[in-house]
């Protein structure tokens, strides 16, 4: 079996050997909340059985975060390894028509997976732009002006074809929208072209252009089956020895709330409970979809959230009925508090790993390319994949000790915290998001400039403990101060941040 594999993403040549290659499966649900999965809260009152199926099956990691609490740079962090504030994105995400965050030449796991032999494929949500073509040359760019993205809206050549996208990124087959649900322009895209033109406007959340057949009810759907299909025809491959990475990431249950006509009402809670409970059918459809292509038992399913829930889910209607998205966590999306970070985390491998099993190992989004990369024996260059460890020993059952010096946690409004051990540091006077008290509210105009929190003591993150220990924040600071001006958080040569940061405002 393998032995200890660093956390900068060397890897086990014992493992690779003995091993075959499994398939990868990724489920990245947009929005849902740690507390709406029933295996983590023992209290919830949405039905999740086949979460919580695959979580009797395989191992529950209770401590693991998104690389940011809200869904864009989340999704950089997944796909390369690197926290997104390195990036050019400091603070919020992409809109519908923004150029591409993912620098050129940056390594992704998709193209680390394709270089080891995988077929691969993307379905969903992208959400981290493409060069969408304009009628008169060029390309879109709405970055950081939202209105201007209603000006160029009519403005893209929807026959034209997309650049830099999944495609170019090491995805060898890509279905889905660009990017969230509530975003124009309203129109699938296929590899590196759009399926439709738009030919009307049509008001999902926001209006824009929109493809005539298209509905957001329709997408969870369409989406489910695109992905089954992608297992289904390279099932065969699979098992003849060219395995399969499939990166799912869902529309829902982020904004518009749509379950469909057959999910509506089945909680009896509220529409944002039916669609957790579609959300946890489309988890069962893929699993169906591994077992009938005979791939399941060498499969690595991983089901995990961008980051917490959206006070969209309506949280007084679900406290109401008992029900807590971010369980016993404080905040919610967007925040710097663990309830806008702090994600389900559920695998299931079998024969690897060990069934019904809990991990509370500190872990990251951004770790997933490091242990893939352990699994098939695969390696990185120096600048890719900075802040990237490998969980491998933690999923086999190999050490209880700390994979991570520590983790860094950023919020919509680019406030940073810094985690070690249970210790937590956030360089903010208030909650970096949505939550109270809200970043320039009169409520955090008298609050310290920095939160200390001792999460084995105080989960709910209440107390701040910066007074009595100054020595920590000193050391958590300077922790953070070294990861930014390395370019690192891992072993290895110092790289360049794509852009200055700055750990303040």
């Amino acid at each position: 079996m393998a032995a200890a594999l660093a956390c900068n993403g060397n890897f086990s040549e014992a493992f690779a050997e003995d091993a075959k290659r499994p398939n990868l499966v990724l489920i990245l649900a947009d929005d849902l909340g740690y507390g709406d999965v029933q295996c983590l809260n023992p209290d919830g009152k949405i039905a999740t059985p086949h979460i919580d199926r695959l979580a009797a099956e395989g191992m529950v990691f209770t401590d693991a975060h998104s690389g940011s609490a809200v869904c864009t740079p989340t999704r950089y962090g997944l796909l390369t390894g690197r926290y997104a504030w390195r990036s050019r994105l400091k603070q919020s995400v992409l809109w519908g028509y923004s150029r591409p965050l993912i620098e050129p030449g940056r390594l992704t796991i998709a193209q680390l997976a394709k270089q080891s032999g995988y077929v691969t494929g993307c379905v969903g949500k992208w959400h981290l732009g493409m060069n969408l073509p304009l009628k008169g040359g060029g390309i879109a760019d709405d970055e950081g002006q939202f209105i201007k993205g209603y000006v160029q809206a009519w403005d893209v050549d929807y026959s034209g074809k997309i650049s830099r996208g999944p495609n170019a990124l090491g995805f060898d087959y890509y279905f889905g929208i660009d990017a969230s649900l509530d975003m124009p322009p309203f129109v699938f895209v296929e590899n590196d072209r759009f399926t439709a033109v738009p030919t009307k406007e049509k008001q999902i959340v926001r209006p824009g252009p929109a493809a005539e057949d298209f509905e957001g009810v329709k997408v969870l759907p369409t989406l489910t089956e695109k992905a089954i299909a992608f297992i289904k025809s390279h099932a065969t491959e699979a098992r003849g020895g060219k395995p399969l990475f499939l990166y799912f990431p869902l529309t829902a249950p982020h904004d518009p709330i749509a379950p469909t006509k057959a999910w509506r009402g089945q909680s009896r809670i509220n529409p944002y409970a039916d669609f957790v409970m579609q959300i946890d059918d489309t988890v069962g459809r893929v699993v169906e979809a591994l077992k009938n292509g005979g791939i399941a038992d060498n499969t690595l399913l991983i089901v995990t959230s961008d980051n917490g829930c959206s006070p969209v889910a309506d949280f007084a209607t679900l406290a109401a009925k008992g029900h807590h998205p971010s369980y016993i966590f404080r905040g919610a999306k967007a925040d710097i508090f663990e309830g806008g970070h702090r994600v389900p985390f559920i695998v299931r491998w079998p024969g690897k790993v060990e069934a019904g099993t809990t991990s509370d190992q500190l872990v990251c989004l951004t770790d997933l390319m490091a242990t893939f990369a352990s699994i098939v024996g695969a390696k990185f260059p120096e600048n890719a994949a900075e802040d990237s460890v490998s969980i491998l020993p933690a999923l086999l059952g190999e050490t209880r000790k700390p994979l991570r010096e520590a983790i860094v946690h950023h919020s919509i409004n680019g406030s940073f915290a810094v985690r070690q051990g249970n210790w937590k540091l956030a360089l903010c006077r208030d909650s970096g998001g949505w939550s109270a008290p809200l970043p320039g509210s009169k409520q955090s105009a008298g609050l310290p400039d920095v939160q200390l929190y001792d999460l084995a003591a105080d989960v709910g993150e209440r107390k701040n403990l910066y007074r009595e220990h100054p020595e920590v924040v000193e050391r958590l600071t300077s922790l953070l101060e070294r990861y930014v001006a390395d370019g690192r958080s891992t072993p290895g040569a110092k790289q360049a941040n794509t852009t200055p940061v700055r750990i303040r405002p």
